[in-house]
């Protein structure tokens, strides 16, 4: 029995050993609600589920989910659904034709999202075995064709025709319909902020104000939740317009149309790497953004293409790296932590951002480095960061942008990992970690830790020069070694 038509023909290779058990979410599953795509309010087909252990907790989760698989849940009935999980299915077909079909036979039963996954090429040294075809066999007759990052979301584009979003990598979303698309990608580069709580008319009054003064303009009703929409609805809109006026502060609302004028052109420009749509398709939040701040949403999209070209100009590149208040410069790139990379000039924002969508951001990272000279952005990912004086680096995951191609390194296994120094340089000034990260640094300074950079980057050498200085570290406190 095949995935493409669940007709009777016999396996070549046996594709049900390649089924785990589960005793949790997959990683895709889970990246899935991360981003709403799976919701309780949707229905959920998981395509060739395994033994279901998605299933199983996803229908935990109150979630209206189905799961078929040709070896495992035959007798289920297939039929279409909002969205259709297909978790590790297209890496175990050998072959390239039903692999195909069975792609297409998942999208056509996707009203909103086909969620796609696969194993990587990084994984390559995890699959023994012996070449065929695209792809390995091992030794217990099972086949992986270990697919490329972004090599799997132009696979997805071309066989479904829609323009697709890495959502991690190895997780694609493919929508039905181009506004579902936006509206994700809006969630993911310029996230709206929370609304107030509201428990009355004035908490109500108050939560609009908040959301002026952040966005720069007053919300319209369809943006509010409905509950504060009840609180409000004896006052008229130009009533409420003029009271939210009175009330907001000036200086707050200016930064607020700097922020949401910035945001727009960010996703403008996005959205041109991933394939511009109508304004009509453009959520609504983004639509009223656009005749608040610009004079048409032509000349929206003339300064979001100028911002985008100047990606390619590496004199402009290095030059916003040089002006960011925040990051680490190097002679080859800029640092920046997650939690101040909002704080990056736009183009450097929209940097990233394309980076993530062509090959996905991993789950888990803590600094970004972006290059200057050419374009690359790898996402480094250093678990221990916030307790750790000298961070360890667990992995960093690279994205090419001049060609697409993805790398994966892994350090876990390493006997003698690179590490950070001045924690402070790579987050925003007004990071309320920065003060006690900054001490440190001064007091290593003082005692000639830093006299011989080319030693202190990974463990055994900073090991080495606290011995060779008397020092050693307690915390984020550096002591006269006992």
């Amino acid at each position: 029995m095949d995935f493409a038509g669940a007709m009777s023909t016999s396996w070549r290779t046996e594709r049900r050993l390649t089924a785990i058990g589960r005793t949790g979410l997959s990683m895709p599953a889970r990246q899935a609600i991360i981003d709403q795509q799976i919701s309780p309010d949707r229905s959920v087909l998981d395509f060739g589920c395994g033994r279901g252990g998605d299933v199983r907790e996803l229908q935990r989760m109150d979630v209206r989910v189905l799961g078929w698989d040709p070896h495992y849940h035959p007798e289920v009935e297939l039929s279409d659904a909002d969205v259709v999980l297909m978790t590790y299915v297209l890496n175990v077909i050998e072959d390239p034709a039903e692999r195909r079909q069975t792609l297409l036979r998942a999208w056509g039963l996707a009203r909103e999202t086909l969620v796609v996954s696969t194993r990587l090429t990084w994984e390559k040294s995890k699959v023994k075995g012996e070449t065929f075809g695209d792809g390995i066999v091992t030794s217990r007759r099972t086949f992986q064709h270990l697919f490329g990052a972004s090599e799997l979301r132009s696979y997805v584009e071309d066989i479904t025709g829609v323009r697709c979003v890495s959502a991690t990598p190895g997780v694609v979303y493919a929508f039905k319909r181009d506004e579902s698309r936006l509206s994700y990608l809006v969630r993911r580069i310029a996230p709206a902020a929370p609304w107030l709580t509201s428990d009355d008319a004035a908490s109500a009054i108050a939560s609009v104000v908040d959301y002026t003064e952040q966005r720069g303009r007053v919300p319209r009703l369809e943006e509010m939740p409905a509950q504060m929409v009840e609180f409000l609805a004896h006052l008229s809109t130009s009533e409420l317009q003029r009271i939210v006026r009175a009330s907001a502060d000036v200086e707050k609302v200016t930064e607020g149309v700097k922020r949401s004028t910035l945001s727009t052109l960010l996703f403008l420009g996005v959205e041109l790497f991933n394939g511009r749509a109508p304004f009509a398709c453009l959520p609504l939040s983004v639509q009223l953004d656009v005749r608040a701040f610009f004079n048409s949403y032509k000349e929206a999209c003339q300064r979001s293409d100028r911002l985008l070209l100047k990606l390619r100009d590496d004199s402009y590149v290095r030059a916003a790296m040089n002006s960011s208040k925040v990051g680490k410069l190097t002679p080859t790139a800029l640092y920046v932590h997650s939690r101040a990379v909002d704080h990056l000039p736009v183009v450097l924002r929209l940097y990233e951002h394309c980076a993530s969508i062509a090959a996905g951001r991993p789950p888990e990272w803590t600094v970004a480095k972006l290059r200057h000279r050419g374009r690359g952005v790898s996402w480094l990912s250093y678990p221990d960061f916030d307790v750790d004086p000298h961070p360890r680096l667990r992995s960093s995951y690279i994205v090419d942008l001049a060609t697409l191609k993805t790398s994966f390194m892994s350090y876990e296994e390493s006997p003698n990992r690179p590490l950070l120094h001045r924690k402070h340089e790579f987050l925003h000034p007004e990071d309320p970690d920065v003060p006690k990260y900054r001490r440190l640094t001064e007091s290593e300074l003082r005692a000639d830790l830093y006299a011989n950079p080319h030693l202190i980057g990974t463990e055994q050498g900073w090991e080495a020069e606290l011995v060779r200085c008397g020092r050693e570290l307690r915390g984020h406190r550096l002591v006269r070694r006992g």
